[in-house]
């Protein structure tokens, strides 16, 4: 299944920091993300979380493609100093937490609701690809300027935490074989 357990039997959202069952994912080259990414969209999983796979996979891509091009977006700069003075190290190279909400003004950030997961991640390949081959990182809006490491060392962390909400459904173990062998 790909419907978001708050799609799942109820209109109510799901309130993404009290999600429990989610799993650690850490992700160290892009390519480990993209891995990921197609396992989820050729396989089944259960989504813990508000949003479609193809609805996470689409946001994953566009926060890449942004981290190369620009960010729509500006942040008051009280926020700015208090980000990049406690929280900056933490989101580049430890899990980011869940359940932070996006003000209404960062609504470029989010995805379509129609985002299929096929799409999603076709656009992820295409975004990772980018980060891969491409040198610039533009300014980040929160942390600010970026070495090209840490720029992709916090896509992988922001990945991490919205891929933690797709559980892979594992295949039934075969059942013992009772034949006696000779």
């Amino acid at each position: 299944s790909t419907t978001p357990a708050a799609a799942a039997g109820s209109s109510a959202t799901v309130q993404a920091r009290k999600v429990s069952g989610r799993r650690t994912v850490r992700y160290e080259p892009c390519d480990d993300l993209l891995r990921a990414a197609e396992g989820a969209v050729h396989g089944n999983v259960q989504l813990l979380g508000n949003w479609s796979l193809g609805q996470i996979l689409t946001h994953l891509a566009m926060a890449m493609e942004m981290t190369i091009d620009g960010f729509p977006m500006r942040v008051a700069p009280p926020v700015r100093w208090i980000a990049r003075l406690f929280l900056k190290r933490r989101a580049i190279y430890r899990a980011v937490p869940a359940g932070f909400k996006l003000p209404r003004r960062a609504a470029k950030l989010l995805p379509p609701e129609n985002a299929t997961p096929a799409d999603g991640l076709q656009r992820l390949a295409r975004a990772v690809a980018r980060m891969q081959q491409e040198q610039q990182r533009s300014v980040h809006p929160v942390f600010g300027k970026l070495t090209r490491e840490e720029a992709d060392s916090l896509q992988l962390r922001h990945a991490e935490l919205h891929m933690s909400f797709v559980i892979p459904e594992t295949a039934p173990a075969p059942a013992p074989d009772t034949a006696e062998t000779p």
